[in-house]
């Protein structure tokens, strides 16, 4: 069989064991986009408009909800409205890093309760296996989906080498796990996502050492499956959806551009 990342998002989707994966797949072939929004404003009012705008292009909206001062839950109530409106999954980029019975507790309960709205979240492995087994056992029962952070997009991450190994162990053996956090595919073991942050239509940098790679090189060339694009939308002087639809035609492209 040819590798996943040669086969279309379509075919890998019916075959695919994990329901958020099954749903991903199928989200983006219905709307031609690999493109995830990275939502990091600060007010509820910002957060839903710019999902509420840029949802038609995304297959994925990103979140930090614990970056939005205003916080309730009409919010969640909203957002969920519109992923079923605008056709998106949510990820809600928590990070966990803690041990199992705490996780738990954090995605379960506190005053986000993240597993009850969210379909994806992420975490590091650094506690060991026993924060995904943790993760799972509120996730799995309300059909939601883990990435674990391989690698990240910024300047000295120490997300490399034998560190990114043991999270390509963990994900192929934890069915909970339908993929990573990273640059690239990782494993042909089993067919696991890879959605990748520090996308941009022209490589660059920040002055915080966010690192940035075209959508050419990180779906093409590298294998990945989903670009993630925040400033380079809806910064400084940018027409929000005209930019969405930028990087949604750039994604889609670099897909097929695969395929070939």
């Amino acid at each position: 069989m040819a590798s996943f990342s040669q086969q279309t998002y379509a075919s890998r989707g019916e075959r695919h064991q994990h329901p958020v994966a099954k749903q991903l797949f199928a989200t983006m072939e219905r709307k031609q986009s690999n493109l995830s929004l990275a939502a990091d404003v600060s007010t509820k009012a910002e957060l839903l408009a710019l999902a509420d705008k840029v949802g038609p292009y995304i297959c994925v909206l990103k979140t930090h909800i614990d970056v939005i001062s205003d916080f309730d839950t009409d919010l969640v109530e909203q957002l969920q409205a519109l992923s079923i409106k605008h056709d998106f999954l949510i990820f809600e980029d928590r990070k966990f890093a803690d041990i199992g019975n705490t996780v738990k507790l954090q995605y379960g309960g506190g005053v986000y309760r993240i597993a009850d709205w969210a379909h994806i979240t992420n975490c590091h492995v650094i506690p060991g296996e026993g924060i995904i087994q943790g993760l799972a056992e509120v996730g799995v029962p309300k059909g939601r989906g883990l990435l674990l952070l391989a690698e990240m997009s910024s300047k000295g991450m120490l997300a490399t080498g034998a560190y990114t190994d043991k999270n390509i162990e963990m994900a192929v053996r934890n069915d909970f796990v339908f993929g990573f956090i990273g640059s690239r595919r990782f494993t042909e073991e089993r067919d696991l996502v890879t959605m990748t942050p520090g996308v941009g239509l022209h490589a660059s940098g920040d002055a915080l050492g966010q690192q940035y790679r075209t959508p050419e090189l990180i779906i093409t060339e590298n294998g990945s499956d989903v670009i993630i694009v925040g400033r380079g939308i809806y910064g400084p002087g940018k027409d929000a959806v005209a930019e969405a639809q930028r990087y949604r035609e750039a994604g889609w492209n670099a897909y097929l551009k695969r395929l070939e």
